[in-house]
């Protein structure tokens, strides 16, 4: 909007008013990138990420912590595995959280709903007796994995809805970061505590982190929804599939779909045998403990920050191709180490340069998924990408030691670069090389 100018100035320019200099594109971009980086919705993203991920590592490393510490036989402790099918298949009842919304909202409502429930099942685990009610804490496990996969789906769907499409890198990567450093509460400070503490009172401290997102989830308020509620459960279930192949052609929509699955997909099998593979190499657990795990963790939350960053300033189609090629050269540092052997510095450079990679393709990913998604069929679409690409985690990662011992380690990593390039091949048609928009959408 011009501003208003006196009378006196009106007609010194002769009735007509002075252009206002115009800010420099410079200047522009780097007020936009503030802006994309330091504000509110970027704080609700990461503890949105620590609200998903405390769930999921109580069940994968306290849990089986616990149950070992009763002496429960490792091949039942195995088996809990099963319980994580709930995030798999978590896009079958995502319909039902937009059709029937509770009462703080379609997003909040399902949110708190879930949070409540995890909080009390988490807290009620060591009241059971492991050694006689073993199928009674399976049952409790997969409650608790329903419940985090349902928050899970709302979660996405409500960061989604909340962040415009050029801050959709960077909110995603704080989110996923979260989500990892969470596991820090399960998988250390309980581990620690137990060597002090009884169980229950392990058990009960864990549960009320959960507390953190339960105030989060009173303190936002419920996005815009970009449509009402679904008027019947079939129209829940059925027009977030119709939307999507409908929106750009059925050609594009299975190119998506295919994608999702197969960007990731040579990244994934790489590192599925990591630590048996470092093992094999002569190296033993205290070097693995101390310099594989950290080399792995750390390059990896810099990526995915790194990543968020950039998809700030270069947009999400572009980081894709850039992230992807990042992802297929990293593969060749693990066949270099299977070539030359024990090597703990090359240990540490392979790793770290493979999961920067693992990081950054992560971030482009998530952020792609979010933005291919119609705002009124948020949940039923984030909640069906998602599992599309944990897709080769569960089925083609079972497989990877069969091809390890018919083709030696670093053939096999040649082949995970090989399995790289058809993802890398459909980004000309889901995601051509362009630049990213000139301003955000308004929040």
């Amino acid at each position: 909007m011009q501003p208003r100018w006196p009378a006196a100035a009106r007609f010194r320019y002769g009735g007509r008013f002075p252009r206002v200099p115009a800010m420099p594109a410079a200047s522009q971009g780097a007020a936009f990138d503030r802006r994309a980086i330091f504000n509110r919705r970027m704080l609700i993203c990461l503890f949105t990420g620590f609200a998903s991920g405390l769930p999921l590592y109580v069940l994968i490393s306290l849990v089986p912590a616990w149950l070992r510490s009763e002496q429960v036989e490792l091949r039942d402790i195995g088996l809990f595995a099963l319980i994580g099918l709930p995030y798999t298949w978590k896009f079958l009842w995502a319909p039902l959280t937009e059709r029937y919304p509770l009462p703080l909202g379609r997003r909040r409502g399902w949110m708190l709903a879930s949070q409540l429930g995890m909080l009390a099942a988490i807290a009620a685990l060591p009241w059971l007796d492991a050694g006689r009610q073993l199928g009674a804490i399976a049952a409790l496990c997969g409650f608790i994995a329903l419940l985090s996969a349902t928050q899970d789906i709302v979660i996405d769907a409500y960061r989604r809805e909340l962040l415009p499409d050029a801050e959709l890198g960077l909110g995603n990567a704080l989110h996923v970061n979260l989500y990892r450093l969470s596991g820090l509460i399960p998988g250390s400070l309980a581990l620690i505590l137990a060597d002090h503490l009884p169980w229950s009172t392990v058990f009960a401290v864990t549960a009320a982190f959960l507390l953190i997102a339960i105030g989060l989830t009173l303190a936002i308020a419920e996005p815009a929804h970009a449509a009402p509620p679904p008027q019947s459960l079939r129209e829940s279930v059925v027009a977030p599939f119709v939307e999507f192949f409908r929106r750009d052609g059925t050609r594009r929509a299975w190119a998506v779909l295919a994608f999702l699955v197969l960007y990731k997909l040579g990244d994934n099998l790489a590192t599925a045998l990591s630590t048996p593979f470092y093992l094999d190499l002569g190296f033993s657990l205290s070097e693995i403990g101390v310099v594989a795990k950290h080399a792995a963790l750390w390059p990896m939350i810099v990526g995915s920050l790194a990543g968020g960053l950039l998809m700030v300033r270069i947009g999400i189609d572009r980081a894709l191709w850039l992230f992807g090629a990042v992802q297929l050269v990293s593969i060749f540092g693990f066949a270099l180490l299977a070539r030359v052997g024990e090597n703990l510095w090359l240990l540490a450079a392979a790793i770290g340069f493979e999961y920067l990679g693992v990081g950054l393709g992560a971030a482009a990913l998530i952020a792609f998924m979010a933005r291919a998604t119609h705002r009124a069929h948020t949940a039923t679409q984030l909640a069906l990408f998602t599992a599309l690409a944990a897709l080769p985690r569960t089925l083609v990662n079972a497989g990877a030691g069969f091809v390890v011992e018919a083709i030696g380690w670093e053939h096999f990593f040649y082949l995970c670069a090989l399995l790289s390039i058809p993802g890398l091949l459909l980004l000309p048609v889901v995601a051509p090389w362009r630049p990213r928009q000139s301003a955000a959408e308004p929040a």
